[in-house]
This record gives structure tokens, C-alpha cells and sequence, in this order.
């Protein structure tokens, strides 16, 4: 397919630039910097800005055939990239008649009693701005979503084994999160559906496969 990855220059979407493209998918880099060029067939850089408007935003998705928003802010701007730049892209997606919409949000984002949970607790403005994003995603769309919600994220190799419709939040290696991501874009299943996840003892597939 044609993937646009929305953030594919942070931790995580470099990552799954990479992951797509090894799955012989064609990936449109999605990133606030212009005029970027990639050495590698599969992947052109889009210019997507957060802070432009839902049209000015589709005239970079090309022909894309699904997206991935894995943006953030990192704490800097939660209102205006990490929920409202959501939604502009969601309604980017729907101008241009893009149905897939993949989408990292965080654990437990929809259920706002949890969030005194352990490394939660220092997390809580963050979590209000996936909330409402992930709201608008769910109830004010037609898109084909998916909202993956992993917990704390670490820097290492994943397993390939991870839990999902957990309890309570754990870790999560990058790598099993864009592992995750790819197999969601593989699997029917996972369209309409809200999945908390941590690294676990299932291979993803499986655990997609079963929710």
C-alpha cells in the first residue's frame, strides 16, 4: 500500500518508516520540515504541518492509501499538535477520502480513573489531550480507525511477544509498538477497535488476531 507516516522523524516513526517499507510498502514521510529528499525508492517526504489547515494539510497526503499519526509534541504544544493536530489530520483524511487511520495514543487515555496509575499520575495534561483526540477519532469520524495505546516506552529490542486489553500500564519497547502498528495495518480486526497493549508473552499477530 501507499502509507502516509504522520511524525516519521520521532522515535517511533522513524522506526515504522522503516518497518513499512522492509514490508514492501511505499511510505510518504510525513514531517514538518520542507523539502526533504530520501535516498530510498520506497519513501518521499511530505510537507505536513500540524499547524496548517485540514485542506492546506491534504494537499501533501498525495495518494495515500492509509495513515499512521504517531506525532507529539513531547510535552511542548499538547493542545495545538497533540489534539488539535490530530484532528486536522483526521479531517485532512477525510477531505481527501483516506479511510485507514492508525493512530498511537496513550494507555488508558479513554478512561480517565486510571490515570493516578503509577507513571500515570505525572502524565495527566498529556493524557487529556489524547482523550479528546482519540474522542474525536472515535465519534466524530468515518474513518476506519485503530487506536493503539501503549504504556511508558523504552529504547530497546522488542520480543515480539506483547499483551493487549491490559489492566495495568507497563513498558513497552519500541520496536513491539511499531511491530504493532505494521501488523494493524495487516489485520482487518483491528479496525474500529481501542487496543491498550505492554510487552507481554503473545506474538503480536496472534494477540491482534484474538481481540
Amino acid at each position: 500500500m501507499k502509507v502516509l507516516v504522520v511524525g516519521a522523524n520521532g522515535r517511533v516513526g522513524s522506526l515504522l518508516v522503516d518497518k513499512l517499507v522492509e514490508n514492501g510498502h511505499f511510505v510518504y514521510a510525513g514531517t514538518r520540515r520542507d523539502n526533504l529528499t530520501s535516498n530510498t525508492s520506497n519513501v518521499r517526504y511530505a510537507h505536513i504541518d500540524l499547524l496548517a489547515s485540514p485542506n492546506e494539510i491534504s494537499e501533501n497526503m498525495y495518494d495515500a492509501e492509509a495513515i499512521f499519526f504517531v506525532a507529539g509534541s513531547r510535552g511542548k504544544d499538547l493542545l495545538k499538535i497533540d489534539l488539535n493536530g490530530a484532528v486536522n489530520v483526521m479531517r485532512a483524511a477525510e477531505r481527501k477520502k483516506i479511510k485507514r487511520f492508525i493512530m498511537l495514543s496513550s494507555v488508558f487515555s479513554l478512561e480517565p480513573d486510571k490515570w493516578d496509575q503509577a507513571f500515570l499520575k505525572d502524565l495527566t495534561n498529556y493524557n487529556i489531550a489524547k482523550h479528546f483526540a482519540d474522542h474525536w477519532l472515535i465519534n466524530n469520524t468515518e474513518l476506519d480507525y485503530t487506536i493503539l495505546q501503549p504504556g511508558a516506552l523504552k529504547e530497546e529490542p522488542g520480543s515480539g511477544n506483547i499483551d493487549v486489553n491490559i489492566d495495568h500500564p507497563g513498558e513497552n519497547a519500541i520496536e513491539n509498538v511499531v511491530d504493532t502498528l505494521v501488523q494493524s495495518l495487516q489485520d482487518p480486526n483491528t479496525i474500529g477497535k481501542v487496543i491498550t497493549m505492554s510487552d507481554g508473552k503473545t506474538p503480536i499477530a496472534d494477540a491482534l488476531r484474538n481481540l
